[in-house]
């Protein structure tokens, strides 16, 4: 398997306070599988396609409808690079850098039509 390259879309996320009716939807519509991540406790599920063992998206739970979102997430070789630069372009920050346990950097960013979306780089591999 190859690896992504870098300023592709590789990841989209679902934030819903109602995680199990949106896995029972998209399960039945597209035939998702959904795991809980082991490195993000019970807050976020993994979504893999029929066929495929490799995660290709995750359901976040939100605590509040108002939270909920569809965001697609772009794999870059460093994010606070891609910020500087959003914002040097109109961009505007959402959710500043954050870096997960097993070490993955993401934000979430506004472009300048008022559209979210989301940065990130990968965990190091070990």
């Amino acid at each position: 398997m190859t690896d992504p390259a870098f300023n592709t879309v590789t990841w989209f996320q679902i934030g819903t306070d109602q995680p199990e009716q949106a896995q029972q939807f998209y399960g039945e519509l597209f035939g998702w599988h959904f795991t809980a991540d082991p490195d993000s406790g019970a807050a976020y599920d993994l979504i893999t396609y029929p066929g495929d063992a490799q995660p290709h998206g995750g359901i976040s739970h939100t605590d509040d409808a108002a939270d909920n979102h569809t965001v697609f997430m772009v794999l870059v070789p460093d994010v606070a690079a891609t910020i500087a630069q959003s914002e040097r372009l109109g961009g505007k920050v959402l959710v500043p850098p954050v870096t997960t346990p097993n070490g993955l950097v993401f934000a979430h960013l506004r472009d300048v039509s008022g559209n979210r979306f989301g940065v990130f780089t990968p965990a190091p591999r070990p």
